[in-house]
Parts: C-alpha cells; structure tokens; sequence
C-alpha cells in the first residue's frame, strides 16, 4: 500500500531545529519518526507474508486436484476400480507445516509492531496529559510546531493505532483459516484481504504524511 515510501527516518541532530524542539515537541517528533518507521515495517511484513499466504493457498490447491484425482480413480464407476488405488497420503503435508509456521512468525512480528505503536499512543496520551497539567485543560495557547495543538497528535495517534489494531485481528484471523480452507475462491477472498489490507485505507497514509509534514520530516 505504501509502496512509494521513503526509507526509515532517522531521529537525528542533523534533522532537527534544535534550538525550537525541545520537551514536548522533541517527544512528538520522535514518535512521528517512530510511526513512520513502524509502519515501513508493518509494510514489509505484510508483503512477506503475503508471499508465503500465496504459496500455501497454491499448495493446498494442488492438494485438492489431487484428492480428486484419487477419488475419481477410486469410484465404482471408474474403469480403473478393479484395482483400487490406495488412499493418497497428505501431499506435501510437512511443507505445508513449515509454511504455516513461517505465516505464523510474520503474524508474531506484526503483533510486535501493534505493540510499540500503543506504546506510541499511551506516549502521546502522556504529553497531553502534562500538556493538561501545565497549561489547563485548553493546553498550551502556541502551537508546538506549525498549527496542532497536542491534542490533535493525541488523536491522530489514535487512529493510527486502532487501524492496524484491527488489521491485525484479520491478518490473525487469516493465519487460522488459511491452510485449512478447501474452496479456491474463499482462499482468493483471504489472500485479497491479506494484500489490500481493508482496515489500513488510503486515508491512513494521508494521516501519517499529514504527522510528518506537521512535525518537520517532510518539507512543507
């Protein structure tokens, strides 16, 4: 989804306005880098898994022809069924483990990534919280940066999180069903929901490019 971002964004002296961020606004600055660099990894992961999510639907698939062709052999109404064939064993079944496993540790790490981003959120919740406390519940009069006030971070920090909160509960739910669903078309329905990833749309990216821009990783 993301295929036209830039690599991580390094949280350095030479990308700062030192002499401006300071306190809360360095703490924002850095989550947004942190943000940007968690979900170019989201991102990754899901295009690795996809691969391996493919590669498993396509060996199932292969599974089933087979199974039907040993089925159909087998019928009474098959010229061959007066020598039986002997019932096929499951084709390629420890593959078919060790591809499951590797779609599993891509899940694991995507439940990492989820992680650190609420760690981002309770941060971010944090800052508002002293923002609060210093300033009244109005928080500062000054922006910290071109035009947001805390709050706003808070927000968007928010809805970053319960995006990829919820498309992990799907790629989770994938991982389950996958190695066991006999129908090609549900096992195209899994892998389109896999690669578009229906709860991170478009306006998502647009909320991270909106943090970055707010915050002085990208040029206005």
């Amino acid at each position: 989804m993301f295929s036209g971002v830039s690599g991580d964004i390094m949280v350095t002296s030479t990308n700062r306005k030192c002499s401006a961020v300071t306190g809360s606004a360095r703490k924002i600055k850095d989550n947004a880098a942190d943000w940007h660099n968690l979900i170019l990894r989201w991102e990754k992961l899901n295009e690795d898994g996809f691969n391996v999510a493919a590669y498993i639907v396509n060996m199932r698939l292969s599974q089933n022809s087979q199974l039907q062709l040993v089925d159909q052999s087998s019928s009474p109404s098959s010229p061959s069924s007066a020598s039986a064939a002997p019932a096929a064993p499951a084709v390629g079944a420890a593959e078919l483990q060790d591809e499951c496993c590797k779609l599993q540790d891509v899940v694991d790490k995507m439940v990492t990534v989820v992680k650190k981003m609420e760690q981002l959120m309770t941060s971010q919740r944090g800052i508002q919280d002293l923002e609060e406390f210093q300033f009244g519940p109005e928080g500062r009069k000054c922006p910290l940066f071109h035009t947001w006030n805390t709050k706003q971070f808070k927000l968007l920090s928010g809805v970053l999180w319960e995006a990829f909160s919820q498309e992990l509960k799907l790629k989770q739910t994938i991982l389950q069903e996958l190695a066991h669903t006999e129908t090609s078309d549900l096992c195209m329905v899994y892998l389109s929901c896999w690669l578009h990833q229906p709860f991170i749309p478009p306006q998502i990216r647009l909320t991270l490019e909106s943090v970055l821009l707010e915050t002085g990783h990208r040029p206005l």
